[in-house]
Formats: C-alpha cells, sequence, structure tokens
C-alpha cells in the first residue's frame, strides 16, 4: 500500500512539474481584463477561450498579425520551419519578458555549423504595436488551448481599441 501511494504522490508531482515547464509564464488562466486584453495571476498577457471555442479578441488579433509578420519565418501557426525554429516549442521555454526582449532586440546564434539570426523588430510598428496580441496568440497554441488555422469565432473588438490601434501606427 504504501508503495502505491508513493508512485501515485510521485507522479502528481512529475505532472504538476511538467505543467510548470510548459508554460514558464505560468498558469495562463485569465485572472482579470482591461479593454478586452487578459492578463494572468503574473501580470502577463494571456488569452481567453470560451467552451463554445470563441477566442478574445486578442487572440484573435494576434493570428494575424502572427500571420502577417512572422509566419515567413516561422512557418504556419508557429509551428517552425527550415528558416527558423517553432514558436510554440520555444514558448515552453520562454517567459514573457525573455519573448519580448528576443523579438525587440532579435537574436543571433552562429556557430560552425549553423548561422541562426532573428531580425530586431522594436523599431517595426506593424509587430510591436501588436506584440502582446502575438504573444497571447502563440501562448495559446504553445500550451495547446488553441488549434491551427484561423480562430473560427472571436470576441467582439473591445471599445477603445481603434483608437489605440491608431495611435500606435501613428
Amino acid at each position: 500500500m504504501p508503495a502505491r501511494m508513493g508512485a501515485a504522490i510521485a507522479a502528481g508531482l512529475v505532472l504538476l512539474i511538467s505543467a510548470a515547464l510548459a508554460d514558464p509564464s505560468g498558469d495562463p488562466s485569465a485572472a482579470s481584463s482591461t479593454d478586452g486584453l487578459y492578463s494572468d495571476a503574473q501580470g502577463n498577457p494571456t488569452y481567453q477561450i470560451s467552451k463554445d471555442g470563441t477566442v478574445d479578441w486578442y487572440t484573435s488579433i494576434g493570428y494575424l498579425r502572427y500571420t502577417a509578420n512572422c509566419l515567413q519565418c516561422h512557418g504556419p501557426d508557429g509551428l517552425g520551419s527550415s528558416f527558423a525554429p517553432s514558436l510554440t516549442d520555444a514558448l515552453q521555454a520562454l517567459n514573457y519578458s525573455q519573448f519580448i526582449d528576443t523579438v525587440t532586440n532579435g537574436k543571433q546564434n552562429v556557430s560552425a555549423s549553423q548561422d541562426l539570426v532573428m531580425p530586431a523588430f522594436g523599431t517595426n510598428p506593424n509587430v510591436m504595436c501588436f506584440i502582446d496580441a502575438i504573444f497571447v496568440y502563440l501562448r495559446a497554441r504553445s500550451n495547446g488551448a488553441l488549434g491551427r488555422g484561423q480562430p473560427a469565432n472571436s470576441a467582439p473588438r473591445p471599445a477603445g481599441y481603434t483608437a489605440r490601434e491608431d495611435a500606435c501606427l501613428g
């Protein structure tokens, strides 16, 4: 009997550790919302997907902005390509601040066997004005909460979103 209990506790710990490692930003559950942008308990942007599959506005826009700006290198649905790695896998190890830093400043990994370079997008408003939405979309994909392709149903555009978007894009 004690061996079974120990095995059950060990299995439970493995599941907890696996869940924690699956999203270094922490639990992706929405704890709050401001103007349609959901945040988790740690204040990181996150997604909200209802039981009928309707995604929040930012997840929907994140898909569109990812497709317009990131797909060329990172492939459809964040799954990677011969040019760049899978972002659904990368978000298993990157937290929100590391993601923002990489997108803003770029990344260069050069070795004798490969030359991996991601350009800096910190001055590109088509990326930076939508960086939270892109992160939210990729976070939902990385956690398995969102399947491939464009979400079929989206929450309506939050009040004031267009004005904020116009102000950021100039």
